[in-house]
């Protein structure tokens, strides 16, 4: 790896291209590097693991909104949308906003956290897209996309690494639209100059405020990156044209750094592999057991091991023998999605399921009664509202350790924790005290997820939902996936019965 440092730089000191950040990416994406078979097989894991929870979300509004859009833009060749049949075909970028909506709208798939917070897997239905519309006319098969996907993974989540959105109220996805622009470039094999076009008309467009995740939060949240998705294919086409985008886009003095993050006088160290390195960074990104927000994952693992532990805990008349429930976490964990976030939003019963995604009050107190968590029923009103489920939840509330937080950011994965300690004290005066470092599917966790447990998550999100023979005929594609030819990379989709999406009303609008 090497280190990058960037600055502001007033116009005058005429910072060159070639010393610029979307430069920098721009050359980690042209560099034609092989892939590592351990980064493919993950890269499989991944593509799988996208497909459940888009598969699980298909009648949810959000997903129905998104792809009835695009189904009003057909193309040909174009892309496959999750849910149609393989033959109706959209224009990629449509095609990358529905299957990008569908992989979110859950809050299901793989992250990564550091400086700030990602779902690399975003980067996914973009590339796939320009992947399935431009495989016969520039050839393109398994190989192509994985070395895109490969890059995608790389440049999101060394940007995240190293640039904290969050501290300035920025919305992640800014991180999404270079990354997925540089994926798509590597993707087509692309040299530098259009990619770094490309790269900055992806991040100009794709910087909006955090409101999105913050407060009564809307379904917007699933519909933000795949934004991103859209803008950076639009991008790309742009770029491929000869047009030009705003530079220098991270550095100048109106730009991203000086005006939206750290302001004139911020210095940040990008890590990007060296010339010919390989890129590995999808090894560093785990995915989610449970459909709620990361940070609440382990949380909820340990919730799970107190409910079969403690039989007096889940007892419904639990809530008064209580009195109070103490998480002790990292800053990020209390502030975002703990009672550090002053959201009132995050105790009402009647808020939204993207709202209750991001409340760990709210979460622990149903993983702690039930023992369990599910993408749907954990969310539904009737839980929400429980009697004795909100006495218990609103006893329960946040705190910043900071040894937590220490080991939130550290860069040692012996000691990276996105848990914490939590404190039951009973009316009794007796305490209960238990902690949890990374969740039990982490690579360092209790029972790490493989290529079996993707498998499984696939067919359970799909079982209902889809026939048995396409659950197989999909879980057969994918694990192809380094060997498709370009006519097989339309196969990576799922198609629905015709009988569930037709009984799904799809709202109208202007196309």
């Amino acid at each position: 790896m090497v280190t990058h440092d960037v600055r502001v730089h007033p116009s005058a000191d005429g910072l060159a291209r070639e010393d610029q950040l979307a430069w920098k990416i721009a050359e980690v994406a042209a560099d034609p590097v092989e892939v590592p078979d351990e980064v493919t097989d993950m890269i499989i894991n991944r593509v799988i693991d996208n497909a459940a929870v888009a598969t699980a979300s298909l009648t949810r509004a959000p997903a129905v909104a998104s792809r009835a859009q695009a189904r009003a833009h057909p193309y040909n060749p174009g892309a496959t949308v999750f849910g149609l049949d393989q033959s109706e075909r959209v224009s990629p970028e449509w095609a990358a906003w529905a299957n990008g909506v569908a992989v979110r709208e859950l809050d299901y798939h793989d992250t990564f956290l550091a400086a700030d917070y990602s779902h690399p897997a975003d980067n996914i239905p973009a590339i796939l897209a320009v992947a399935q519309h431009l495989a016969d006319s520039r050839g393109l098969t398994g190989t192509e996309l994985i070395r895109g996907i490969a890059t995608g993974y790389e440049i999101q989540v060394n940007l995240v690494r190293a640039i904290c959105l969050h501290e300035h109220k920025i919305d992640h996805v800014a991180h999404l639209g270079p990354s997925a622009a540089a994926g798509i470039g590597t993707l087509l094999g692309l040299d530098a100059t259009t990619i770094f076009q490309a790269v900055g008309q992806g991040l100009h467009t794709t910087t909006a405020t955090r409101q999105s995740r913050k407060g009564q939060i809307s379904t917007w949240k699933a519909h933000a990156p795949a934004f991103a998705g859209k803008m950076a294919v639009e991008a790309v086409d742009r770029a491929m044209r000869g047009q030009t985008s705003p530079e220098p886009i991270y550095e100048g003095e109106d730009g991203v750094i000086a005006w939206m993050l750290d302001g004139p006088q911020a210095h940040y160290r990008v890590p990007l592999p060296a010339a010919g390195a390989p890129k590995r960074a999808i090894l560093d990104t785990y995915t989610k057991e449970h459909s709620a927000e990361y940070q609440s994952q382990a949380l909820i693992d340990l919730a799970r091991k107190l409910h079969n532990e403690r039989p007096e805990l889940r007892d419904p008349d639990s809530a008064a023998n209580i009195a109070g429930i103490v998480i002790h976490t990292s800053h990020h964990t209390h502030y975002v999605i703990g009672s550090g976030s002053g959201d009132p939003e995050k105790y009402d019963p009647t808020a939204s399921r993207e709202t209750l995604d991001h409340s760990i009050p709210y979460i622990f107190a149903v993983a702690l009664q039930d023992g369990a968590w599910h993408h749907a029923r954990s969310y539904a009103p009737e839980r929400a509202a429980r009697e004795d489920t909100v006495a218990l939840w609103h006893k329960i509330t946040t705190a910043e350790d900071p040894e937590w937080t220490r080991r939130y950011h550290s860069k040692d994965p012996d000691e990276k924790a996105f848990g914490g300690r939590v404190e039951i004290t009973l009316t009794d005066g007796s305490t209960i005290v238990e902690e949890i470092a990374v969740a039990d599917a982490h690579p360092y966790g209790a029972r790490p997820f493989g290529r079996e447990q993707y498998v499984a998550k696939f067919s359970r999100l799909a079982q209902g939902v889809l026939d048995d023979g396409e659950i197989e005929r999909f879980l057969d594609v994918a694990q192809r996936l380094p060997h498709l030819s370009g006519a097989e990379l339309g196969e990576l989709t799922i198609t629905a019965p015709a009988g569930l999406l037709a009984g799904v009303s799809a709202p109208g609008g202007i196309f």
